[in-house]
């Protein structure tokens, strides 16, 4: 994929983020209210939301099955199934009001990528919140059978002859993942760099949605993808290929999903939102005990929402991990994390690594304001309130935004005082 690297500041890039910045304070003027009534109840009973088929839409899911949206005062809550990121992004343009949706089961950098307008119709910012974190680890980057004797896990190098060879012989090469700059992308741009395949020369990347991620290997239209569960268990049940490794194991504890909504949506209703994420929360919570996935893998089967068998689901659920090369593991700590350790916390920390990796490969300029714009759309201090009022332990409350430095299978570290250094220490980038 050609990319424009951006350099220095242009009058353009200075008039479109004063724009943003305008569209922000525009927003938060007209609706003032931006401070909690003490006691007061939602503004609204209901908001739509949208989720894709991934097992880390479970919050959502549950909130909605469990009736835990109705208990704090929203029963009218739709959560609408969308058919790719794609379509999440335009029907959050769209909003509520318009047919769209005011909110949605997001990947975490997505809700920054149209707060500034990189992946909006004629580039118009879309200001948006982020509330909370929905998951951590439980992707995972698999391989189609035909690479099964290179021997592949962790260390992507293992491809590169094989990659090569294809190449040689006049054949595309293509990896896939789920949104140019989400998370997916990240995880298996990181994966191929950190072993000297460079995603943007050595290979195709291709976007494709969850959903249809299986059926495309099958019939051989990738090499290599990248996507959430149930989707990885369900190419290894089929046999269609193999997991080379599930991002837990690139960065132990990483975050993955957010719940995002329209910053005006929010601004609004902002006793709304936080009875919303005071639900999602209580789903989190649910999700997170062992004692309920199989409860919950039947739900998620279910076909208003994946339509899967709930086998496909269960095993990483629960961390035992058929890789489909030979290799099995059970009970790792490789499961997704939906509670303990601070999981729905929004770390400020996390989405200026989100950020950093996309100013890597050239989404963002070099001279991005990182912790600016993290600052304008992570509302951590939405998640605190309603934390408080949850009546969430102060033991399971973050003491700050920021998680500290972060270290990575290759050795990598990111801090998050200082991006531009880890920036600098990677080899296969588009810009530092």
């Amino acid at each position: 994929m050609s990319k424009i690297i951006t350099t220095g500041i242009t009058r353009r890039g200075i008039l479109k983020t004063a724009a943003t910045a305008a569209l922000i304070t525009a927003v938060r003027s007209a609706f003032p209210s931006g401070a909690f009534a003490a006691g007061a109840g939602p503004e609204v009973t209901g908001a739509k939301l949208g989720f894709i088929a991934l097992t880390d839409a479970a919050p959502l899911v549950v909130a909605q099955e469990k009736g835990l949206f109705a208990k704090h005062g929203m029963p009218d809550v739709e959560v609408a199934k969308q058919a790719s990121w794609g379509a999440t992004r335009d029907n959050l343009v769209l909003g509520g009001a318009a047919n769209g949706i005011d909110g949605a089961h997001i990947l975490s950098p997505l809700p920054y990528l149209m707060h500034t307008g990189k992946v909006t119709q004629n580039n118009l910012p879309v200001p948006m919140t982020i509330l909370a974190r929905l998951n951590y680890d439980s992707q995972g980057i698999s391989v189609a059978k035909e690479y099964a004797d290179t021997g592949v896990q962790l260390d992507a190098s293992k491809l590169k002859a094989a990659f090569d060879k294809k190449k040689a012989e006049g054949r595309e090469v293509k990896a896939a993942m789920t949104f140019p700059g989400g998370t997916h992308d990240l995880w298996i741009r990181y994966w191929l760099a950190a072993g000297g395949i460079d995603p943007d020369k050595d290979v195709s990347t291709i976007v494709v949605p969850p959903p249809q991620m299986v059926a495309n290997m099958k019939v051989g239209n990738m090499d290599v993808f990248c996507v959430g569960e149930p989707w990885n268990e369900q190419l290894v049940n089929q046999g269609i290929g193999f997991t080379a490794a599930t991002t837990g194991e690139l960065w132990k504890g990483h975050p993955e999903k957010a719940l995002g909504m329209r910053s005006d949506w929010v601004e609004k209703n902002p006793n709304a939102a936080k009875a919303l994420l005071m639900a999602v929360m209580e789903a989190q919570q649910w999700c997170d005990s062992m004692e309920n996935k199989e409860e919950m893998s039947a739900l998620l089967g279910k076909r208003q929402w994946f339509n899967v068998p709930p086998k496909d689901v269960l095993g990483r659920l629960k961390g035992d991990i058929n890789y489909g090369n030979g290799r099995v593991a059970t009970g790792t700590d490789l499961y997704m994390k939906f509670w303990a350790g601070g999981v729905s916390y929004p770390f400020k920390s996390h989405d200026s690594w989100f950020l950093a990796e996309n100013i890597r490969w050239g989404k963002f300029a070099p001279d991005t304001d990182i912790k600016k714009l993290v600052d304008e759309v992570n509302r951590e201090d939405i998640w605190r309130a309603a934390a408080k009022d949850l009546g969430v332990a102060a033991a399971d409350i973050p003491a700050s935004s920021s998680r500290g430095k972060e270290t990575f299978f290759d050795g990598k570290v990111f801090d998050p005082e200082n991006p531009s250094a880890y920036l600098d220490s990677l080899t296969i980038k588009v810009a530092s």
